[in-house]
């Protein structure tokens, strides 16, 4: 093989390796209805969708677009939401609900951004509404950090968001976990690339759990999200008039995905593609070996450890299949792989039910359905009864849901 072609291989973009699966390009598309009117708002736009029978904006439902690279595409959005085992946007249209889809001219930006666009939404949703019932704010993934961030804001500053309910689905409110090792490779890839992009995006620093600085390589809580944790802390944390709940993929029980630690995740067996190059799940313990990344053009070799991670990757959580997408991408450029764990989890069950934290194994591990309510700072929560993709739209998740609306 040529050189051309041998640096070719070792080129891979990663997009969807930290999206959210559900703005994402659906595998197959279905019919759904069709928005009845847009919004142009502050860095973003709205997608309205009218409630069955209905000629305007009645008990309005407002849900974010999450975590993915560049301009919000809703009907994206509103196929994930309609296109599973379970169809949410028609289900909620069906009892009345006037559905607001929010997206974001660039969702890597930062999080308080993005919120300009959600408070922009709640103000016009407000506005149009016909009757006086209040709102109900929320999102997926992201977008449910989005709002959290809007509402207490508005809050702050004294704006009546007129918002009886808040909700949150598999959003990351104790963080986002990415392996270490693959957020090396997104720097490791000789060439400009979209994961690249997305791991050093505002937002991306802003969600992750833990993050690696691709210029230093060090491991640690990125300085972004530092900051944007104060400044949540400044403003009480959470929105204090509507009652919060929220859902995860993740299972309750303490159940995790069935991924030992410090195993092969992922090998790369070819003569190209990054021949040789090896990703292990997160182990315990100081210097634990995450990856060994080699490529031929440039040649480089380069051995990522991290300090002292809890074993993140079989945690209880909602998943993504990380290590299938690297793999399928290595395949694509000609390459051979063994890959041994494709899915891992992406946001801990603790993470998005706000108990307790990820630090700590016995937290991260913990048998949520056993803890006191109170413990969450959540009012009400619900866990997924087995393990589930992130953001998936399931049945069980979205009735649970659909029998809180006010």
């Amino acid at each position: 093989m040529s050189g051309q072609q041998d640096a070719q291989a070792e080129w891979i973009d990663g997009k969807g390796i930290a999206a959210d699966p559900l703005s994402s390009e659906p595998t197959v598309p279905v019919p759904v209805h069709q928005r009845d009117t847009e919004w142009e708002l502050p860095n973003g736009f709205a997608w309205v969708y009218y409630g069955e029978g209905s000629t305007g904006v009645e008990r309005p439902v407002i849900i974010a677009d999450g975590f993915n690279l560049g301009r919000s595409d809703l009907q994206w959005l509103a196929q994930g939401l309609d296109g599973g085992e379970y169809k949410f946007l028609t289900e909620l249209r069906r009892r009345g609900r006037t559905v607001v889809l929010l997206g974001f001219d660039e969702r890597t930006a930062r999080i308080q951004d993005n919120a300009q666009a959600a408070m922009a939404a709640i103000h016009q949703a407000i506005a149009e509404r016909r009757g006086d019932d209040r709102l109900v704010v929320g999102g997926f993934s992201m977008g449910g950090l989005i709002t959290r961030y809007a509402l207490a804001k508005m809050e702050l500053q004294r704006m009546d968001h007129q918002t009886a309910l808040y909700f949150s689905y598999d959003t990351p409110h104790r963080g986002g976990v990415i392996p270490i090792g693959l957020q090396a490779f997104a720097h490791f890839i000789p060439t400009e690339n979209d994961f690249a992009t997305q791991m050093n995006s505002p937002a991306a620093r802003q969600m992750l759990w833990r993050h690696y600085n691709s210029e230093t390589g060090e491991v640690r809580q990125d300085a972004m999200r530092t900051d944007f944790l104060k400044e949540l802390e400044r403003m009480g944390d959470w929105p204090a008039i509507p009652r919060k709940i929220g859902v995860a993929n993740g299972t309750g029980d303490g159940t995790g995905v069935d991924v030992p630690a410090g195993e092969v995740a992922l090998r790369s067996t070819g003569l190209i593609g990054f021949p040789g190059s090896v990703w292990y799940t997160q182990a315990e313990g100081a210097d634990a070996t995450v990856a060994e990344l080699k490529r031929l053009i440039p040649f480089k070799q380069k051995t990522v450890t991290t300090p002292d991670l809890p074993e993140l990757d079989g945690a209880p959580g909602g998943t993504l299949d990380s290590y299938r997408i690297v793999a399928d991408a290595l395949v694509a450029k000609g390459g051979q792989v063994d890959l041994v764990h494709p899915t891992i989890c992406f946001v801990p069950t603790v993470s998005a039910v706000a108990i307790r934290d990820i630090d700590r194994p016995s937290d991260l591990y913990a048998k949520v359905d056993t803890l006191p309510a109170e413990e969450s700072e959540l009012d009400d929560f619900f866990c997924s009864p087995t393990t589930t993709a992130h953001t998936a739209v399931t049945e069980e998740l979205c009735s649970w849901i659909l029998d809180r609306l006010p």
